[in-house]
């Protein structure tokens, strides 16, 4: 068989069982999602935490219904920056569909990301408890969770029951259908590139290329993290699985990947000054965290 044709089919081939796996994961979603806003709001001090678990979902939406929280101050910036550093968008489906001998890495992954996002959002609220306090504050006296207050999911769509809630068929079959074909036509795409390019340059030329960039594979990853859109944690998933980039440099690159979140706090000028202070934040502890991860793989 013509080497491009057989490039071809394996990409449509991993590609398919990506979009099985988030659509299904995405169908599920829609039924908790506004649930899990929620839950965000009303246990405050332990919200870093739970922000940790809820942004490590493999869903973009998660980083934007946290900065909708964070913009009408009903989540402190502890809670956002855990949040998003959870954040893996559509990374965790292409780990976990991964069929060679590194699968398990997804798992270390979450480990990881949900350990340093929980601490480094408890450690900023501990620091900033004036700030932390006035969001308790705010929410006592707003009395949030009555009727008319709403919470928008990643593509703008109300995530909770009122009258401008979408039909349960688009909510639940045409959202999730859309969103996935998306993620299958980046991971598709992704695949596509890096499969002709592995066949146009070659394997062992390519390998001395990484290897011999290893120790600036962070940075650069953290670079391609930046970009608020899924391609982005797809890419950077695919660079791994295909042996490309070493497990440092993922972490690096998705610790720093919010996704969507970054243009939703963008939105509102007032969010401005907030926005730098958590992308400094997350620049930080991403690039500290990539180096260690580094240093230890480098050990082992």
């Amino acid at each position: 068989m013509n080497e491009a044709v057989e490039v071809l089919l394996d990409a449509l081939k991993d590609s398919a069982i990506v979009l099985a796996f988030v659509f299904a994961f995405h169908f599920l979603l829609s039924f908790i999602e506004g649930k899990i806003a929620r839950l965000l709001e009303k246990r405050r001090w332990f919200a870093p935490a739970l922000g940790g678990l809820f942004g490590i979902v493999p869903e973009c939406g998660t980083s934007v219904v946290a900065a909708d929280l964070y913009g009408k101050h009903h989540i402190s910036m502890g809670t956002l920056i855990a949040v998003f550093l959870a954040c893996s968008d559509e990374a965790l489906p292409i780990l976990f569909t991964n069929l060679t001998s590194s699968w398990y890495m997804g798992f270390v992954l979450i480990a990881c990301k949900i350990a340093i996002a929980s601490a480094v959002g408890i450690i900023v609220d501990l620091i900033n408890y004036k700030a932390a306090k006035k969001v308790h504050q705010h929410l006592e006296e707003e009395c949030h969770g009555e009727e008319g207050e709403v919470h928008i999911g990643c593509c703008g769509h109300e995530i909770e029951e009122g009258e401008g809630k979408e039909s349960w068929l688009h909510e639940h079959i045409l959202h999730p259908v859309i969103h996935s074909l998306k993620i299958f036509a980046y991971v598709l795409v992704i695949n596509l590139a890096f499969g002709y390019l592995i066949m146009w340059i070659g394997e062992d030329a390519l390998s001395s290329f990484l290897t011999g960039n290893y120790w600036f594979s962070p940075l650069l990853a953290i670079v391609v993290g930046l970009i608020p859109n899924c391609a982005s944690s797809v890419l950077l998933s695919d660079l791994f699985v295909q042996g490309a980039l070493p497990f440092g440099a993922l972490l690096s690159g998705l610790l720093i990947n919010a996704g969507l979140g970054v243009l939703v706090l963008l939105r509102k000028k007032e969010n401005f000054k907030d926005a730098i202070i958590i992308l400094a934040i997350s620049f930080g502890v991403s690039l500290v965290s990539g180096y260690i991860a580094l240093a230890i793989q480098a050990l082992i």
